[in-house]
């Protein structure tokens, strides 16, 4: 008989939902912008769509995965690391691909008469494919050995119990804390979050440093070329902060729970952390929009030509990067 789902779940659940009606559509919007509009090809936007099927994936796969294990069902150990595993993988593509932007826009102010040789389509598939690899290793160390299965079968010893380990499946119970401070945080977390700042901080340095100096740097105007760098790194900085704004709550109560294992953790504030990072997969796509026009008038395109059956003129691929306002 399936676990009954208490009015507190089916809130939890609702939200959860609504969070993956908004993250799926939206970002899958993104890939489709990328893909219809030439001026949103290059290596920046490349990384964008990695990023992007992150987190599709997020909404349509470890949502669900998430309500699974709030409900509680009795499975085997392994059965249940598999389940909580896919979240780490798209965590670690996540800041693998912010740090990837990073760098791309560092190498577009430091060196832009070389950008486009030192960047090429080639190298830019080669960093995709090698953050999406590491992603796998890292998430799916647990399932290579580094879990909480020698404890579980202890307390399954204990209890009396024989035949084969059954638990009732919730990450906490199959994932080792030790991992996911000591080496998903501590080593794949915070070092490249405190770097992208320390990239970003260059960014806008160098940027400043060419707008004040109007060093030609671009076959165009310096001021307009500059100009576009610096908006277009407000934009990409402000999805590092709001990716560092979601995940931080969570990854701090895991330290609380490894090093105070005493202290007492509201229920709610791990609800609220969780719905922190699912519903961060739902923001990029509203950041791009409000702030990325070539975004913004590509969307629109889609949905009147795909959705109210109103062809608009071809996107033009020399607007300019955001308002002028912004």
């Amino acid at each position: 008989m399936p676990p009954s789902v208490s009015a507190f779940q089916a809130a939890y659940i609702g939200i959860e939902v609504l969070i993956a009606l908004v993250s799926v559509p939206g970002n899958v919007l993104v890939i489709w912008a990328v893909k219809v509009n030439q001026a949103l090809r290059d290596a920046t936007f490349c990384f964008i769509v990695s990023l992007a099927v992150a987190d599709v994936a997020v909404g349509a796969l470890v949502i669900p995965l998430a309500i699974l294990i709030n409900i509680g069902p009795q499975t085997y150990f392994h059965t249940c690391l598999m389940v909580a595993c896919p979240v780490l993988i798209l965590t670690q593509s996540s800041i693998l691909a912010l740090l990837a932007i990073a760098v791309d826009r560092y190498l577009r102010v430091k060196i832009p008469l070389r950008y486009k040789t030192v960047v090429t389509p080639r190298r830019a598939a080669v960093a995709i494919a090698g953050c999406w690899i590491l992603s796998f290793v890292v998430g799916l160390t647990p399932m290579f050995g580094w879990n909480n299965l020698s404890v579980v079968e202890r307390e399954w010893a204990a209890n009396g119990s024989t035949g084969e380990l059954v638990i009732k499946c919730e990450f906490e119970k199959v994932i080792s804390m030790e991992y996911m401070v000591y080496f998903n945080f501590f080593v794949w977390v915070l070092p490249p979050l405190l770097l992208m700042v320390l990239i970003y901080l260059e960014v806008f340095y160098l940027i400043r440093k060419q707008l004040n100096k109007k060093v030609s740097a671009s076959s165009g105007d310096p001021q307009k070329y500059y100009g576009k760098e610096l908006k277009i790194a407000k934009s990409l900085a402000l999805i590092l902060f709001l990716f560092a704004l979601s995940w931080l709550p969570l990854h701090i109560l895991n330290c609380i729970t490894l090093f105070c294992p005493s202290c007492h953790k509201p229920s709610i504030l791990t609800y609220i952390a969780i719905f922190l990072t699912h519903g961060n997969s739902a923001m990029n796509p509203i950041v791009y929009a409000f702030r990325i026009q070539k975004f913004r008038v590509t969307f629109l395109k889609i949905w009147n030509d795909h959705f109210r059956c109103q062809p608009t003129p071809p996107v033009d691929e020399d607007l300019p990067e955001e308002r002028p306002d912004d």
